[in-house]
Formats: structure tokens, sequence, C-alpha cells
């Protein structure tokens, strides 16, 4: 499965389309197998969940992300795991074995 972490200097950025970067990754079952970080194409509305969809991107973490983002994720068959924080790296190890959940937002807009 491909993941997407919406990236700031290490840690899960509190807003998935204002972080410097993304990182992405190819888990097989808890394993990180690929790893690549890109810079952010930009924010503007719509954009960021098809070019992850392209990238054969199943799912987003991020600390906040509006509601319609969330739904324009979902249309695009992301789904989407926000209200995280952390270093990218103890997060996609927590995901990888099932332990990652939403919880509240941290958008502040």
């Amino acid at each position: 499965m491909k993941v997407a972490v919406s990236t700031d200097d290490g840690q899960v950025a509190q807003h998935f389309g204002r972080c410097q970067s993304y990182t992405l990754v190819k888990l097989d079952g808890q394993k990180v197998v690929d790893k690549t970080v890109i810079a952010n194409p930009g924010h503007e509305p719509g954009f960021l969940p098809a070019f992850l969809a392209e990238k054969g991107i199943k799912c987003i973490i991020a600390g906040g992300m509006g509601r319609r983002a969330q739904e324009l994720f979902k249309k695009a068959g992301i789904e989407t795991v926000v209200g995280i924080t952390g270093e990218v790296e103890a997060v996609l190890a927590k995901y990888g074995r099932g332990e990652l959940f939403s919880s509240e937002e941290f958008c502040d807009h």
C-alpha cells in the first residue's frame, strides 16, 4: 500500500496542503519498502487528491484537513487519517501496525 504523509522538517505537518513536502512510502505490511520525499507541488482546491491518486497513494496522513478536502480525497479513493502529530517515521510505524487512527483535527481554519 502507498501512503503519503504531509511533512514539515521530519514531523507530520499541521495542515496537509501547506506542508513543505510529502513523504511517500510503499508499505509491505509493517515494513517500508520504498520512500520518497517530494516538495509540495502547490495547494489549489482539488489538485492534491488527483495528484496523489496518480501516484497510487491510498492513504494520506496529516495533522489537519478541512471537510471539503477530506471529501475530495474520498472521491479519489484515498483514505484520510487526520489529527496526527509526531515524527513521520514513528507515525508510519504505528500506521503499519494498524495502530493509527484519526483524532481531533489541528487545522486552524
